[in-house]
């Protein structure tokens, strides 16, 4: 359960820590440079652009690809968790439920790799220490044999409780689903009721969270669509709390058979244009659809930070698009990796 600690945040001070940090931040000459390079040439430019000390410090460990995966991840995650330090009272609490995604996501990671019986170090390739569990908690989590204690040192290193029914019918059906929808709904429950929304910026931060639980709603829905899922088998994985897709919205879009039979629903939704382009390959890809969400999230989190900048909002709006630039880099060396075509690999960033 989570609990505000009641204490003015220190604003001004960590927003200016963050306009440093954000000047840093790729531009999309950076990403039009790299995508002329070599896996090798990309590494040795990253290193240049910020990401020096990880790319240095995991230089004996790992290369190429690998090395830079992890240096990217290192990095965000030793620069998020500056953010969370630097940050005091409520402003800590937001910016600490915020994160709390990143101990979500790395427990997915762990059971995934469990599951799929890779090493130790095959899993960290994909962790991110950027919440409230350190690489030592992490790393203790990996060094567990069974699912059941890896869940359990979860819950007491977290402080997060999974029902027992969840556990039961994660078993019972062997689909990591299951905990994977419970960790999302928990999520985001938590982060709503770090919000006060008594001052207009948190408010908007607020507004904002509502609409990426839209968001993600939006995409399971369409996912499974492509599957051919509908109908009640897509609506338990519905979240609580969104702004426009509310559970009555959500029965519809789910009801329906087809994307294109929902078409008229989903063009009631505030990003509606900015995923139009995305749905006319839906039938095929979701890519697109994707990219454009992530485009619309972050150019209301960065016009948002210029009315109120002494808010969460700026904070918020650094960390989104600190999040883009790993995957933008990601993106790209894997697609250089794999010889895919450069176009191709421009069309899949966000920028």
């Amino acid at each position: 359960m989570f609990r505000r600690s009641g204490k003015k945040g220190n604003y001004a001070y960590t927003v200016a820590r963050v306009k440093a940090k954000k000047s840093l931040l790729m531009k999309e000459e950076d990403y039009s440079k790299m995508l002329m390079m070599s896996v090798p040439e990309i590494s040795r430019y990253i290193s240049e652009t910020g990401y020096s000390k990880e790319m240095t410090d995991l230089a004996g460990k790992y290369v190429g690809l690998d090395l830079l995966e992890h240096a990217t991840y290192g990095s965000m995650a030793a620069v998020f968790g500056d953010i969370l330090t630097a940050s005091q009272g409520e402003l800590k609490d937001m910016v600490s439920a915020y994160l709390a995604k990143w101990d979500y996501w790395n427990l997915k990671v762990i059971l995934r790799g469990k599951t799929y019986g890779l090493d130790a170090e095959g899993i960290k390739g994909d962790l991110v220490p950027a919440g409230s569990l350190s690489a030592e908690a992490l790393d203790k989590l990996i060094s567990y044999e069974t699912e059941d204690d890896i869940l359990t040192g979860f819950t007491a290193l977290a402080h997060v409780a999974i029902p027992a029914e969840v556990i039961s019918a994660y078993k019972a059906e062997k689909n990591l689903g299951v905990i994977e929808d419970y960790l999302d709904k928990c999520y985001y429950a938590n982060l709503i009721r770090s919000i006060n929304p008594r001052s207009r910026p948190e408010s908007l931060f607020l507004n904002y969270v509502k609409q990426e639980i839209d968001v993600k709603n939006l995409e399971t829905i369409l996912k499974l669509k492509l599957e051919g899922i509908h109908g009640e088998a897509v609506m338990k994985y519905f979240i609580p709390g969104g702004k426009q897709i509310d559970l009555k919205f959500a029965t519809q879009l789910a009801n329906a058979e087809t994307i294109d039979v929902a078409m008229s629903d989903i063009g009631q939704l505030d990003f509606y244009e900015d995923i139009k382009e995305g749905l006319e390959t839906a039938s095929s890809s979701l890519m697109g659809v994707a990219s454009g969400m992530k485009k619309y999230e972050m150019d209301q989190a960065k016009k948002f930070s210029h009315l109120y900048p002494l808010s969460v909002i700026p904070v918020l709006d650094f960390m989104i698009h600190k999040e883009n630039e790993v995957s933008n880099i990601r993106i790209i060396a894997r697609g250089t990796e794999s010889g895919l075509d450069k176009e191709a690999i421009r069309k899949l960033l966000v920028i």
